[in-house]
């Protein structure tokens, strides 16, 4: 009988230590998935807010470009022309190079990701 016994006992140790297991498991992944929640969430927030700043700066640049062309060549519309032109042109430029920007954002943020 003792062996029985034994054999039951150890088959209980056993799926204690399975169900510990899985809860510790479960608790893991849980905290695992709220840490990449809050981390993306608070990458967008960051990109948001820094992006809105520029934005505004780059409206005020190409604006105070626009007048100081449009006063150098005394004509207010070649200015905003030429303003716009670069503007187009830094455009097409980051189109060509979207693939390697796109690589370079996935890599500084799968090391923080996987982590």
């Amino acid at each position: 009988m003792s062996v029985f016994e034994s054999l039951n006992n150890t088959s209980d140790k056993a799926t204690d230590l399975g169900e510990k297991y899985l809860k510790t498991s479960q608790e893991y992944i849980t905290l695992k998935a709220f840490q990449q929640l809050t981390f993306s969430f608070s990458l967008i927030v960051k990109l948001f807010a820094v992006g809105a700043l520029v934005f505004l700066g780059l409206i005020f640049l190409a604006i105070s470009g626009a007048i100081a062309i449009g006063n150098a060549l005394d004509s207010i519309t070649l200015g905003c022309l030429i303003v716009a032109v670069i503007f187009l042109m830094l455009a097409i430029l980051v189109y060509v190079l979207r693939k390697h920007i796109d690589r370079k954002i996935i890599q500084k943020i799968s090391i923080k990701f996987f982590n």
